[in-house]
């Protein structure tokens, strides 16, 4: 696909909504080895200093509260897509069973900032961890078991732009594999997903052995926020230009989430 315009290095958001991990977090929903390991107590501490470093970057964020029941509520990404352009969020429907029910939360607080909801309705499901944003009238969505073909219909009628739905089977969600990063570049693992989809894009390629690392937050501005332990894709993306952040998000990498997990970025697309 190749994609119109130049690209920016622009951030795509300048606020961004985050829920701290209730108590239950330890029971996530994650096929990692290390999962019987969480350490909750280690997981607020790494929030804190997540959400620290978003502010420190410039970044509005407002905080929810923690939600009880439901163990894997921490990653508010999934939730729904919002866009502060025109004040309209659309709010997913869980491919995964046990999660259905975080998103009321987040729509009636969307709901306080001024935000229209529309609903992914039923049988369409779409998680916002399969959802890529560019600056470029284009969007990505992951073909998974947590979004169905029903759910790419829905967000091509809520963006009104071009979507392009990219079939993904070795990752559960589309960034854990691809992200993009402004300047018409994406981060990407290609044993993980078909770089053919992402052809008009500049392709910096994460090694195998560092994967994890492609999970990464733009901020604008050729700033990135990525978990902390990955040499080889800092120093590449330090080569491409980037200012990186580093934060240890280690409890939540037991739990199969990232760092663009733990936001909800509102969009200024």
């Amino acid at each position: 696909m190749i994609p119109m315009g130049h690209g920016s290095s622009s951030g795509l958001f300048n606020a961004a909504l985050v829920r701290p991990p209730s108590r239950e977090f330890p029971r996530c929903v994650s096929t990692h080895p290390l999962k019987d390991t969480v350490d909750l107590s280690l997981a607020l501490k790494q929030h804190e200093d997540y959400v620290s470093a978003l502010r420190e970057e410039g970044i509005d964020v407002k905080k929810l509260p923690s939600l009880d029941g439901f163990p894997d509520s921490v990653f508010i990404q999934d939730t729904a897509l919002a866009r502060a352009s025109n004040r309209k969020a659309l709010i997913s429907r869980f491919g995964e069973p046990s999660r259905r029910g975080e998103e009321a939360s987040v729509r009636e607080f969307l709901g306080e900032l001024g935000f229209t909801a529309v609903n992914v309705e039923a049988p369409a499901t779409l998680e916002g961890g399969d959802i890529m944003i560019t600056d470029l009238g284009l969007a990505f969505v992951g073909l998974t078991t947590r979004t169905n073909e029903g759910g790419v219909e829905a967000l091509r009628s809520f963006l009104g732009q071009e979507v392009v739905a990219v079939p993904t089977e070795k990752v559960f969600h589309l960034l854990s594999a691809v992200n993009y990063v402004g300047n018409r570049k994406v981060v990407i693992v290609p044993e993980l997903v078909d770089s053919k989809y992402f052809s008009g894009f500049r392709q910096i390629n994460v090694p195998l052995e560092e994967a994890y690392a492609a999970n990464v937050l733009y901020l604008g501005e050729n700033r990135i926020l990525m978990p902390q332990g990955y040499p080889r894709t800092a120093e590449k993306l330090r080569r491409e230009g980037y200012r990186i952040v580093e934060v240890d998000v280690s409890e939540f990498r037991k739990c199969d989430g990232g760092v663009t997990c733990l936001s909800l970025p509102l969009f200024l697309i």
